[in-house]
């Protein structure tokens, strides 16, 4: 039993941040000053202490483009949509990564891959 009960100790942290944000689409558009680019997440935000605070626009290669940094939770709007203008995007870019980032978990593994017209 005492195995048991530290097995479940150790767990528990991965548990309680078992909850990345979801990248449910993506849009983006040239301008004249720099590509817009629009998310949509959906997250369980409890309140201040979880809730997804961010997103980035990367190149195929890892590069960051771009960051979305979200001020607050967003409890009852879900999923939500939120938007970033005057990115520089390097000309002949034809695929663009979206990666989340919540408050308790950092950056997600999941990405959403979207393709530039």
């Amino acid at each position: 039993m005492p195995r048991i009960l530290a097995a479940l100790a150790l767990l528990a942290p991965l548990a309680a941040t078992a909850d990345p944000a979801r990248i449910e689409g993506a849009k983006a558009k040239p301008g004249n000053e720099g590509w817009t680019v629009s998310v949509t997440l959906r997250h369980a935000d409890t309140g201040w202490e979880d809730y997804a605070d961010g997103w980035r626009v990367e190149l195929p290669d890892g590069t960051v483009l771009a960051t979305r940094v979200l001020a607050h939770p967003h409890v009852t709007e879900q999923p939500f949509t939120r938007s970033k203008t005057g990115i520089a995007v390097p000309e002949g870019t034809d695929r663009l990564i979206i990666r989340a980032r919540t408050k308790t978990e950092g950056w997600g593994d999941s990405t959403h891959e979207m393709t530039l017209d």
